[in-house]
């Protein structure tokens, strides 16, 4: 398969990265985001792009892909709803309506977070953001939509772009709470593709399964 994965300068896209990059099911990666993601393979390709809301000169790059990965994202901490609407709602909805123009038969997996509210309703502006960003993209004429809602994941070998408090902070975490590995988040979205029917909203154990050989 043929892949787009954006936001490989964070943990999450970063780790979908490598986990695609190792895997022999995927035979191409492009890395879409607005800085390189500081890795080399003979898999990868980048393309910078400083708006992904503005994609009229790289459409041609973007087509004949089977897959797009979207893990691209920011903290709500500091934004106003506004502004965080426009990066997480617009931005990925912008995005997203490209591909599908260019190819109707992409599936796309898009990491939201654990307890986004796809009632669109509550009183957690982050969370009421999200939830109207997962479905709006599961309303686009696409093969398939699944929003991932993952908790705390722990990285995978050669990660660089990890946050010093998460690397302390995961390993001690972890006997506590539902965690995911990295590799199980890339493999789940690998599996998505590969096995149709999965569930467009995947929470953690759901992911869990998704990773799982069959």
């Amino acid at each position: 398969m043929k892949v787009i994965v954006t936001g490989v300068t964070g943990h999450v896209g970063e780790g979908v990265l490598l986990e695609c990059l190792q895997n022999p099911a995927v035979e191409k990666v492009l890395a879409v985001g607005r800085r390189g993601s500081g890795h080399t393979h003979p898999k990868l390709t980048e393309l910078l792009v400083p708006d992904f809301t503005k994609l009229d000169a790289v459409e041609e790059q973007l087509e004949g892909y089977d897959a797009c990965f979207y893990c691209a994202g920011v903290s709500s901490v500091g934004m106003s709803e506004a502004d965080y609407t426009r990066a997480t709602y617009e931005t990925p909805l912008r995005f997203a309506e490209v591909l599908a123009r260019l190819n109707p038969q992409l599936v796309l997996c898009h990491v939201t977070g654990r307890n986004t509210d796809g009632t669109e309703q509550g009183k957690v502006m982050w969370a009421r953001v999200k939830g109207r960003a997962e479905n709006a993209l599961a309303r686009l004429p696409l093969k398939s939509t699944h929003n991932y809602r993952p908790g705390l994941m722990t990285p995978m070998p050669g990660q660089t772009h990890v946050r010093l408090i998460y690397r302390l902070l995961a390993p001690l975490l972890k006997p506590f709470m539902n965690t995911l590995s990295m590799h199980e988040v890339g493999l789940a979205m690998i599996h998505c593709v590969e096995r149709p029917g999965l569930k467009q909203v995947l929470e953690i154990d759901d992911i869990r399964e998704a990773a799982r050989p069959v």
